[in-house]
């Protein structure tokens, strides 16, 4: 982009000084009377600043386009960056729950388990206790 106003510039510059430079040769070299010279050097000069102008319309015409296609991409790449990031959101939220239901499921089954092993060691604690008061009183 940088290249096409550094180019922009340079044709418009060369188009102006190139214009300026064959009128006034045109006009030096023409046979007429002072009043027609300055009469025909006034038209053309006001012909030249015309283009110009309409050179210097155009190329504003051309950078406001450029600058509102810039704005359109940047502001569709900030939108399907929002519309990812709430995606991954969504995702990191659905995979946390889902660690968190599973981490639930096994505090519970290992609950239940030591709550079973619990249970055999009273059961055997219980047996041994047994046994043994049975073998003294033997």
């Amino acid at each position: 982009m940088a290249q096409e106003n550094h180019l922009g510039k340079g044709v418009l510059i060369g188009f102006i000084t190139g214009g300026a430079l064959g009128a006034a040769l045109a006009l030096l070299y023409a046979p007429k009377t002072g009043k027609e010279l300055r009469a025909e050097i006034r038209t053309k000069s006001d012909d030249y600043l015309d283009e110009a102008d309409k050179y210097i319309t155009e190329a504003k015409d051309k950078a406001i386009d450029l600058i509102n296609d810039g704005k359109k991409k940047s502001e569709k790449l900030i939108k399907d960056a929002k519309a990812k990031s709430d995606e991954l959101i969504k995702d990191a939220e659905k995979v946390l729950e889902e660690a968190r239901s599973k981490t639930d499921i096994l505090v519970k089954t290992g609950k239940e388990k030591v709550d079973q092993k619990t249970s055999q060691v009273r059961t055997a604690i219980k047996a041994g206790v047994d046994a043994y008061k049975k073998t003294k009183n033997n």
